[in-house]
């Protein structure tokens, strides 16, 4: 079950979305991939901790408080996306400083990956079908575990998101440009589809 599970979430995580967009901002600036992927790999940890206590499934049945996550989280991307649009961070040759610190970067991913309600509803949607009542380990041990695998190819897969644009646009100053905004235009766009979803809930 546990390789199945790890096929399922692997092809999850190699979907672009706005981790990878977030991932692509930090490889601008190479030793913001580092605090950044950290940030949100913090966010999948508390994700998979709600989730096995049960504190997830209690959440999801109240649509109220998933309405206000949603908003919030819609809110913040759309400010880290319109930040990223209008001021793209773009590398210079042989500057590896950032006037963002690590502390600045592993919270915005954690807000990133932990204020997503869609991450949460995946979570409680995924990791039950994979556990078993009658396993070795108690289903909220299965979970964990399960919450691990996913963590470990988040960090395999956004560290070198990060690290291969950083490579490929290290030289390349304009195009580096356009890919930043590029992904703060993503972000946005997420942004946008989760506020639409709410106002046509509404």
């Amino acid at each position: 079950m546990l390789t199945a599970f790890w096929l399922v979430s692997f092809s999850l995580v190699m979907t672009p979305g706005a981790d990878w967009a977030y991932a692509i901002s930090a490889g601008m600036r190479h030793r913001a991939i580092m605090p950044a992927v950290s940030g949100m790999l913090l966010g999948y940890v508390v994700i998979t901790l709600t989730v096995a206590a049960g504190v997830g499934a209690l959440v999801a049945s109240l649509p109220a408080v998933l309405s206000v996550l949603t908003v919030l989280g819609a809110g913040y991307l759309l400010w880290l996306g319109a930040n990223i649009l209008v001021h793209p961070p773009v590398p210079a040759a042989g500057d590896d400083r950032d006037s963002s610190s690590w502390p600045g970067w592993v919270m915005r991913g954690f807000a990133v990956s932990g204020m997503n309600p869609k991450a949460l509803l995946l979570f409680l949607a995924l990791l039950p079908q994979f556990t078993s009542r009658d396993g070795a380990w108690p289903v909220a041990a299965q979970i964990t575990a399960m919450g691990l695998v996913q963590i470990v190819n988040c960090a395999v897969v956004y560290s070198l998101v990060g690290i291969g644009s950083g490579i490929v646009l290290q030289t390349r100053p304009q195009l580096a440009r356009k890919v930043s905004q590029a992904s703060g235009a993503m972000m946005i766009v997420i942004a946008m589809a989760l506020l639409a979803e709410q106002f046509l809930k509404g």
